[in-house]
């Protein structure tokens, strides 16, 4: 076995914990972070200089198929690495961690986002899979991924038409994902009594849990995949810190490779109190000249039945508009002749009609029409997803002036709005106005007047219960959750 370092005895340093994620919702546990739309070396190089020990770059690949994802993350990685030595050789950073962040129900483009960056920044001695979301009721228990106390692949999110699975037990389902490649018995895993006995030694009980789990990471060689439990916020603490502990840069770092949930990074990162509660951050909706707040918008893209939910119950608030983006019609649209006009003529019916709620005093809510549309092919689907996720979002973009607040819930209609409709190169998140719901406002050199300031809450498909729409809108019109 390898020497096992003494808890305490290693200097942790700088750290900076590059996170990849697959749609811009992921930054939902932590704070006062740069999260980055576009991945150049100069952009690259001001996120790796923010004192935050958390940098976010919003890839959205799980929007892209197969080869596009792994072309985007190619590139990346080739111009991230030089970086990295970089900061390093200059003292800005003493290690580096690299987080692939994805969705909590198991939806994403694995193995391949993982294989792609340890084939470009690794080797790694190990790879986690850390699915465990807590703040969304998503736990890991015995090596099963479990949403509220149920294993997922009985929910809604396991009959995703491109991510779908058969399996909770996360060594099956690795070894389902990989087709076989990587058999069941061959991932690893770090259970509940581990991190239990690791969290009674830092809590000062008569135990050597800690020092056991660190050598279990020390004596980890090979990259293989080690499924880690997390039930509560201590187990992942405890686990966390065994990590900076055998990566810290004496006697010399060793390279493992995370991919996770949110839950993580909070642990990893160890960030103090968010600087403003959910009131503070309410706060900052726009005014106009004479002080008086300026209208909201909603978005809601996503199609899984807690977003209906949503939707049906914020539309119940009278001081609520809803603005239906039929979604059958947009289809024959792209599949007809001249498509490109008769949407940009659809696009300004919708427009009008958004700012005739905004007129009558009440606060538009944008939504795809509920329901998913059956489509011939995965390709196709994408591209009706494209088309309603642009659609929203140039018509967001072009109310944006105006509003004093915009909330966007659904991965993919969010990171659309951001990065096209908008046209951001960088965000900064404030915090949480809920558990899981980030508040973001736009950053970096080049900001438009017209946006300045504007918070932007984006809202995970699958978070929260049917009320946390509607209490995330109430917070944002000072209304109390």
């Amino acid at each position: 076995m390898a020497e096992t370092p003494k808890a305490g005895t290693a200097k942790a340093g700088t750290l900076k914990i590059v996170v990849f994620d697959d749609d811009p919702t992921g930054s939902q546990t932590v704070h006062s972070c740069p999260l980055l739309l576009r991945w150049d070396a100069a952009s690259l190089r001001q996120g790796l200089a923010d004192p935050s020990p958390l940098l976010f770059l919003l890839v959205n690949t799980r929007d892209l198929a197969p080869e596009q994802a792994r072309s985007r993350l190619t590139a990346l990685c080739r111009t991230l690495q030089p970086l990295l030595a970089e900061a390093v050789a200059a003292g800005r950073i003493d290690r580096w961690l690299v987080v692939s962040r994805g969705d909590s129900t198991l939806r994403g483009h694995f193995p391949l986002e993982s294989e792609v960056i340890a084939a470009e920044l690794g080797p790694f001695a190990a790879s986690f899979l850390v699915p465990a979301f807590l703040g969304g009721g998503r736990t890991t228990a015995a090596g099963v991924q479990l949403l509220h106390g149920e294993p997922v692949h009985r929910s809604a999110f396991a009959q995703d038409r491109l991510f779908g699975y058969s399996t909770s037990f996360l060594p099956a389902w690795v070894a389902e994902k990989t087709a076989g490649a990587i058999p069941a018995e061959a991932v690893q895993r770090i259970d509940r009594s581990e991190l239990e006995a690791a969290v009674a030694e830092r809590e000062g009980f008569d135990s050597k849990g800690f020092q056991a789990l660190v050598g279990r990471l020390v004596d980890l060689t090979g990259n293989p995949w080690v499924v880690v439990d997390g039930e509560r916020p201590a187990q992942l603490a405890a686990f966390a810190a065994a990590v900076n502990q055998v990566t810290a840069p004496a006697p010399g770092p060793r390279r493992f490779l995370f991919q996770s949930a949110a839950s993580l990074l909070t642990a990893l990162a160890d960030l103090p109190p968010q600087p403003l509660d959910p009131a503070g951050l309410a706060a900052l909706r726009r005014r106009n000249a004479d002080g008086q707040p300026l209208a909201g918008l909603v978005l809601v893209g996503s199609h899984v039945p807690l977003a209906d939910a949503q939707v049906h119950n914020l539309l119940a608030e009278p001081a609520c508009g809803g603005v239906d983006l039929e979604v059958a019609k947009v289809a024959r649209v792209l599949a007809g002749p001249l498509p490109d006009r008769l949407l940009a003529s659809l696009e300004d019916a919708w427009l009008e009609r958004l700012q005739q709620v905004v007129a009558r005093g009440q606060t538009p809510v944008l939504f795809t029409s509920r329901g998913e549309l059956a489509c011939s092919s995965p390709a196709e689907r994408r591209t009706l997803g494209e088309a309603l996720a642009g659609l929203m979002a140039r018509l967001a973009a072009r109310l944006a002036p105006q509003l004093g607040y915009l909330i966007s819930k659904g991965g993919i209609t969010s990171q659309t709005l951001l990065a096209d409709g908008l046209d951001l190169a960088m965000l900064r998140l404030e915090g949480q106005l809920l558990p899981g719901l980030s508040l973001l406002r736009p950053a970096g050199a080049g900001v438009p007047q017209a946006l300045a300031g504007l918070p932007l809450v984006t809202f995970p498909g699958n978070l929260g219960d049917g009320q946390t729409l509607l209490e995330s809108w109430r917070l944002l019109e000072g209304l109390g959750s």
